[in-house]
């Protein structure tokens, strides 16, 4: 059974090590457990539903708790509190183009509000009910998840837009293929969802965003249907329509099916570690592997801090200082930084693709450190949001955010985000710990995934506060220093205030003019995106 109130199978517990307890105490401060509302309380307080009757509506409490928030902090601290503020009045299933068809009409017939639910996952709110507002129905795609068809020649493949990352890849791995996209959120979120928010998977790299692997769909919308046909490798027939659905968001209408452009299973994959002696070190040795354009399907790189969180938090504590001392011996001691590269494909493609990069790392200081954390880092890459969990309970909140801008700029971005929330709770006494990685690398620059750890409060409405003031001073941050406000989170309600910064005004005006036309009503998803 999937948790109600945190990440994940409630049957798995990710368990916090001694020494990452003891880090965190020595990081942050001793954490305070937390009350947590039980399932129970919460769905005693639940308002009635103010829909309508439909045979494709449900109405039980329980499910529409379980559709009302995602999984940004906000939505935690109000699930773990019970302090929700508004749910869906009602939970659709569609199992066709059709239903998706009857319920749009059925939304225009009453005046309520459509949501679109993909696999819940969204961190930055949207698939949250506005408050005070009018009703809701949320819809979960998840039932409209099956393979259509398959062109082996042409590697494409067609399936519902609710197929979430695990079945997508049984029904693909049964036939010899992949897609390669692996976000965190891989063991629930959905390809309607990916595309929707403009997904990136750990191993883009080599892959692709969601962007690159998608080459059509369809969408059901307040105005008819949108078909963008998927039998072309390119075109100049005008602008892309594939890009009215990509990042949409909901807004538009709703995803019901897409066609992915796949890739045979590599003969090899493998995943290696390579540790610098600092950060600058490894920052000229990924900007130079990645403007070879070697053969890799990933490569991420951790500032000190991060580093030194990873190592702290893995546990294996005699094997940790085994290799810290081998590190040391060769030159990477304090200030030592962690770079994760991935390869796959042929044998051939796979070496090629190691010895290249490894000697680019060895120009640069870089000390090979084989297979071992690449593949603990493979092996737990779904696991690790169950941290989360394990946090929580013992009183600390985890979050993160994203951005990219060009390499220029990457170095100077970072150090305004972390500068940004490091202060940010000094006048309530906290200390905000805050570590992060390059985890997307482009020829042309870089995404930067920053993770932050601070204390629950003593009250949900603190806690909450506290995150707000952390949230608006990374955003102002990166809105002031030229990144982007999302590089692979989407925009949802969380982001919204920051979007014209990076669209503009005659941007936005655009985007008003697309939602407007195939939605007049504004029944799809209000105040994401776009208010």
């Amino acid at each position: 059974m999937r948790r109600w109130n945190g990440w994940g199978d409630d049957s798995y517990t990710y368990a916090l090590p001694p020494s990452a307890a003891q880090f965190l105490q020595k990081a942050v401060g001793p954490g305070k457990p937390p009350q947590d509302a039980s399932l129970e309380a919460i769905l005693a307080k639940m308002p009635p539903s103010r829909l309508p009757e439909h045979p494709l509506v449900f109405y039980d409490p329980e499910e529409r708790l379980r559709h009302a928030r995602g999984q940004s902090l906000p939505d935690w601290i109000a699930l773990r509190s019970g302090q929700i503020g508004a749910f869906p009045d009602g939970i659709a299933y569609p199992e066709s183009a059709e239903d998706v068809q009857e319920l749009i009409h059925y939304a225009q017939a009453t005046g309520i509000a459509l949501i679109p639910y993909g696999g819940g996952t969204s961190v930055v709110g949207h698939i949250n009910p506005l408050p005070n507002d009018r009703p809701v129905l949320t819809v979960d795609m998840g039932r409209i998840n099956r393979l259509s068809h398959m062109d082996e020649t042409s590697q494409l493949a067609t399936f519902g837009a609710g197929v979430n990352g695990p079945v997508l890849e049984a029904y693909l791995r049964a036939r010899g293929f992949t897609l390669g996209h692996y976000p965190q959120s891989f063991e629930y979120s959905t390809l309607g969802g990916w595309i929707a928010t403009r997904s990136s998977g750990q191993q883009s790299l080599g892959y692709g965003r969601i962007e690159a692997l998608f080459a059509g769909g369809r969408l059901e919308s307040p105005v008819g249907s949108l078909v963008v046909p998927a039998t072309f490798p390119a075109s100049a027939a005008g602008p892309d329509l594939r890009e009215l659905l990509l990042g949409s968001e909901g807004r538009l209408g709703i995803i019901t099916e897409a066609t992915v452009r796949i890739s045979r299973i590599p003969e090899q994959e493998a995943f290696y570690a390579v540790f610098f002696p600092d950060f600058a070190a490894g920052f000229a040795a990924a900007l130079e592997i990645v403007q070879a354009k070697i053969p890799l399907s990933m490569l991420r790189l951790s500032t000190a801090v991060e580093t030194e969180t990873t190592l702290a938090m893995a546990g294996h504590t005699v094997l940790i200082s085994m290799l810290e001392k081998y590190l040391a011996l060769r030159g990477a001691d304090a200030g030592k930084c962690l770079l994760l590269f991935g390869a796959a494909g042929s044998e051939t493609t796979v070496t090629i693709g190691r010895k290249e990069a490894m000697a680019i790392a060895g120009k640069h200081g870089g000390v090979d450190a084989g297979k071992m954390f690449g593949k603990v880092w493979h092996k737990n890459r779904f696991k690790t949001p169950y941290l989360r969990n394990a946090l929580w309970d013992a009183g600390y909140a985890i979050d993160t955010l994203e951005t990219a801008t060009s390499w220029s700029n990457v170095q100077p971005l970072l150090e305004a985000i972390e500068n940004a929330l490091r202060p940010a709770l000094q006048e309530s006494g906290e200390t905000v710990y805050v570590f992060t990685h390059l985890s997307h690398l482009y020829p042309y620059g870089s995404s930067i995934y920053v993770q932050y750890i601070f204390r629950i409060a003593d009250t949900p409405e603190e806690t909450l506060r506290r995150w707000q003031r952390l949230k608006a001073a990374a955003s102002e941050a990166i809105v002031a220093r030229g990144g982007t406000i999302s590089h692979q989170h989407g925009v949802g309600s969380d982001h919204l205030p920051y979007l014209p910064a990076e669209k503009g005004r005659l941007g936005m005006a655009a985007l008003r003019s697309v939602v407007k036309t195939f939605d007049p009503q504004g029944v799809m998803n209000p105040g994401k995106l776009i208010s």
